[in-house]
């Protein structure tokens, strides 16, 4: 059950579900007329990325937030007003009163824009000029509503650019640059001290090394340009279990994609959901198919129900097994595509060496609470440098469940051995995405592809955040230690990233532990060198994040650090004696289901233990 309300940033509905599929009668553009007013030239058709910046620019999102106005040429001040959406170009406000704005009559206004209300990056206080380009009255509510449409004198986008986005930039450079000469000066320092305390310092140095080249290469990193020539046919596998609540908006953006018609499909699997998972599904199918004869939705669209619950894994074979293209895309049930998602995600298949490809993923609901802004800082730096740098070697670890594509013929090479995986006598139930890019790997390459993006709902309660991070530990460990059995194939300098990578944060909760207490402890002296690193780490973090997203949440990279060496961390000793483990925790799965039954059993023995205990002792003393 949900228990939080998660806020998301909502763009005003679009009358056609799929205005992003190239229209094959060529009846409409897929630039709208805000769009168009961006284009200095005529757009290529095929340019994805540059129609993707147009639409952006021209979404109008609904929102609920005060804006003050003074009147510029009266020099009143008029009584506060309230936004009811918003864009780039202009804003929707209105009244309970009525007001006497003229057309084009210039306002300047004052409001704060609040995380969710627009894309990450526009939360701020804002004040500009504003032309009204039109007036009316509706009735919400039961109530009368006075609005004006005010059109900005100057895009907020380039607002943004010259009162906070260009310095943001320029401080987040200086700031890298600077911390990264600290790091390299305190592992300078480790070196000369390295006799003192030979396990202390190596681990220092290797750390530190590790740390920036991630940065180093993940900052240098480029996608794959797009190759307007190259189509190959793809099927999207979408596997569902319990996602009433998002289903439907997963299925929209999976089959609204800038692609041709007859070269995308989309298959939803369902894995014997208990919940409106069905119905909900089949609502959206039914809703695509009114409006999609001409995009042939009827022919590329399918709804399939497995017999009985399997797993996801399960759900995604036979996905595979219906799939009709030699490309397939696995997406996660509650993930959402952007359009022009797959076009990006194919790029890389040019090089027939190539086996898997994993896009990036955001956080939807990021501005939720303060846990799924940690999550929001951690997602993007996970992706956009450290997958990115893992790209350099085309040997990422990691093909990432929200939105990861495979060649099909070695998903069916790998079939049997996926679906039957088991590590110490338990089923491998979980991190299927981890375990299928170690099939990958064996025989392929695989790359990441930053300009592939999807959104993907994060957990927002602690409880189940927890249960996700110990599962996904006990994946990391167990899939790392069978990729270590080939990974010496591959590049040597990537075989040496893997090696630091899997040592590491093996070894930290010793070494917080050596240095935040025994040292402490035992000869009195304060960690400040170690608590110096922990703080130039976060700063790494967040200063990234701030100079490739230029949004206000990059001081929680601080925060999500202090966070993981304090809690997260200490899972990793628990995922060292439990990484056997195949129950998810936070999904009924057969495992979890066969785990709960044993548990129950249990508990029924000690009571009926214990029922006994008391009889006798109660014979006793009669």
């Amino acid at each position: 059950m949900k228990t939080k309300k998660e806020i998301l940033t909502i763009p005003r509905s679009d009358r056609r579900i799929l205005s992003n599929i190239p229209d094959p009668e060529n009846v409409r553009s897929l630039v709208n007329r805000r769009g168009a007013s961006y284009q200095k030239e005529e757009i290529d058709p095929t340019d994805v990325n540059e129609i993707y910046r147009l639409q952006q620019l021209s979404l109008r999102y609904e929102t609920h937030f005060e804006v003050h106005i003074k009147r510029v040429k009266r020099q009143v001040s008029v009584e506060k007003l309230y936004a009811e959406d918003i864009s780039v170009t202009g804003i929707l406000v209105y009244s309970n009163q009525p007001h006497q704005f003229l057309i084009d009559e210039i306002l300047t206004m004052n409001f704060t824009i609040p995380g969710g209300a627009m894309p990450e990056g526009y939360e701020a206080k804002v004040k500009l000029k504003a032309k009204v380009v039109r007036y009316f009255t509706k009735e919400v509510d039961g109530e009368l509503r006075y609005y004006a449409a005010c059109e900005f004198l100057q895009p907020l986008n380039e607002y943004m650019t010259k009162k906070r986005w260009g310095i943001s930039i320029f401080m987040a450079s200086l700031f890298l640059l600077v911390v990264s000469l600290i790091v390299m000066l305190m592992r300078a320092e480790s070196v000369i001290y390295f006799r003192f305390n030979k396990f202390l310092y190596l681990y220092s140095i290797i750390a530190a090394t590790f740390l920036l080249s991630r940065y180093l290469f993940g900052i240098f990193y480029k996608s794959v340009p797009i190759n307007p020539k190259f189509e190959p046919g793809v099927s999207i596998i979408i596997p569902v279990f319990n996602e009433e609540e998002w289903i439907h908006r997963t299925i929209s953006s999976c089959i609204n994609q800038y692609y041709p018609v007859d070269k995308l499909e989309v298959i939803v699997v369902d894995d014997c959901s208990t919940d409106r998972t069905e119905e909900k599904a089949n609502d959206m199918i039914n809703l695509i198919h009114q409006e999609g004869e001409r995009f042939k939705t009827n022919d590329r669209l399918k709804f399939y129900k497995l017999p009985q619950n399997g797993g996801k894994r399960e759900a995604l074979v036979a996905g595979v097994h219906q799939a009709k293209h030699d490309l397939v895309v696995f997406v996660d049930s509650d993930s959402f595509l952007e359009p022009h998602a797959i076009r990006n995600l194919v790029q890389p298949f040019q090089d027939p060496k190539m086996g898997g490809v994993a896009g990036r993923t955001e956080v939807e609901n990021k501005f939720t609470n303060a846990l799924t802004k940690l999550q929001t800082v951690r997602y993007y730096i996970a992706f956009r440098i450290m997958k990115a740098a893992e790209s350099w070697f085309d040997t990422v670890t990691c093909l990432s469940g929200p939105l990861a594509c495979y060649r099909k013929e070695l998903i069916l090479k790998n079939e049997t051995a996926w679906l039957n995986q088991k590590f110490l006598g338990q089923p491998a139930t979980f991190g299927d995405d981890r375990s299928m890019t170690n099939y990958i790997l064996k025989t392929h390459r695989t790359g990441y592809q930053d300009n592939a993006i999807c959104s993907t709902i994060v957990p927002s309660d602690t409880k189940v955040f927890l249960s996700q991070q110990m599962r996904w530990k006990r994946s990391w460990l167990r899939e790392s230690l069978r990729a270590f059995l080939f990974m010496w194939k591959k590049e040597p300098f990537m075989f040496l990233f893997f090696i630091i990578g899997l040592i590491v944060p093996i070894a930290a909760p010793i070494v917080v532990v050596y240095n935040l207490i025994y040292v402490p402890v035992m000869y009195g002296i304060f960690p400040t060198t170690f608590l110096i690193g922990l703080l130039l780490m976060a700063m790494l973090m967040s200063l990234a994040h701030l100079f490739f997203r230029k949004s206000k949440l990059w001081g929680f990279g601080f925060i999500f650090v202090l966070y993981y060496e304090f809690i997260l961390l200490w899972q990793m000793p628990v995922a060292w004696v439990t990484f056997w483990k195949s129950t998810w925790g936070t999904r009924e799965t057969p495992q979890d289901v066969l785990a709960k039954e044993k548990k129950m059993e249990k508990q029924k023995l000690r009571k009926s233990r214990f029922s006994m205990l008391k009889i006798r002792k109660k014979g006793e003393k009669e």
